[in-house]
């Protein structure tokens, strides 16, 4: 499949699953969301996005030294601001950590390190991601609770499989397959793993994932839920990871749908749900305009210095082995 026939299938996807939800439950929701909006939930969504944007910046800036790139946190903080407003209003949800990756790598002389510098630093928060909700949706009650240990088992042997296939291939093939698997792993072994570094990724990781999910929680206040935290955090946790599925319209599509189904199943209705994803979904669009300010600074830091020299290539690569 090619990469544009995988974006505009992402893109579709996110599309009927955004129809399907209007279909069924109408536009009344989405209106009732934008309306719930106001200045104290905006305050608070703007202070939480500080929080886990520089937090999730100083992550990156742990794994891109791992990989051999040096990264500054104010720079990464403006970068990682900027993502966020281009996958809010770009379809994907991913177009803006590639763009960081991409300025990133340019700047280091390495793209492709770049790249993979924001790669495993996503995979490493969404790992933590992961293991949290599970955890939280494990120990606290909720209606999801009787799937999630045969989703554990599922996903456990999934990932031991995979493990050890990686392993094989790495250890044995010679081509192109196997020198990218080597590649990976001495990333993940350098860039996340490494001694000093994988601790303070976790850190960054939770804090992340509890801001993240501290503003869905403000914005079902703000929609009028009064369920108690307790009884909300499975649901965040849930529709948090449905925002991580590259398949949306400008960040929406999943977040509603499981939003939308989550509050259903757990009596609180779906038209609750979806409204509390929309005031979610209009939040952010507000925590995260300081990344339409960096965006337009750069274009104006372009176009008044179009001279600005370009990037040596480091002369030594990150752990002996070259993209």
């Amino acid at each position: 499949m090619s990469r544009t026939l995988g974006a505009t299938v992402r893109l579709l996807g996110g599309a009927v699953i955004l129809g399907y939800v209007v279909w069924r439950l109408g536009t009344g929701p989405f209106v009732d969301g934008v309306r719930a909006v106001d200045v104290r939930s905006v305050v608070l969504a703007a202070v939480l996005c500080a929080l886990t944007t520089t937090c999730a910046a100083w992550r990156w800036t742990v794994v891109a030294r791992g990989l051999g790139i040096t990264l500054r946190l104010p720079q990464a903080i403006a970068a990682s601001y900027r993502a966020q407003f281009l996958n809010t209003v770009l379809p994907g949800g991913v177009l803006g950590d590639v763009h960081r990756g991409v300025r990133n790598g340019r700047e280091a002389g390495d793209v492709p390190r770049g790249l993979r510098a924001v790669g495993w630093e996503r995979v490493a928060g969404q790992a933590v991601q992961v293991l949290l909700a599970v955890a939280v949706l494990l120990l606290i009650p909720s209606p999801f609770r009787h799937v999630m240990l045969a989703v554990v088992g599922a996903a456990a042997a999934a990932a031991l499989g995979l493990a050890l296939a990686v392993r094989f291939i790495a250890r044995t093939n010679t081509g192109r397959t196997g020198r990218l698997l080597r590649i990976a792993a001495a990333d993940v072994r350098y860039g996340v793993l490494a001694r000093g570094a994988w601790p303070r990724v976790v850190l960054a990781s939770v804090v992340v994932v509890a801001g993240h999910a501290a503003t869905f929680l403000v914005a079902a206040r703000a929609a009028g839920t009064t369920e108690s935290t307790v009884g909300l955090l499975p649901i965040a946790l849930l529709v948090l990871l449905a925002m991580s599925v590259p398949t949306n319209v400008g960040g929406w599509g999943p977040r509603e749908g499981v939003s939308a189904w989550a509050f259903a199943a757990a009596g609180l209705g779906a038209t609750q749900g979806l409204a509390v994803a929309t005031t979610y979904g209009v939040l952010v669009i507000f925590a995260t305009a300081p990344g339409a300010i960096v965006l337009i600074a750069d274009r104006r830091r372009e176009r008044t210095d179009p001279s600005r020299p370009q990037p040596v290539r480091p002369t030594m690569a990150a752990h002996g082995v070259r993209p």
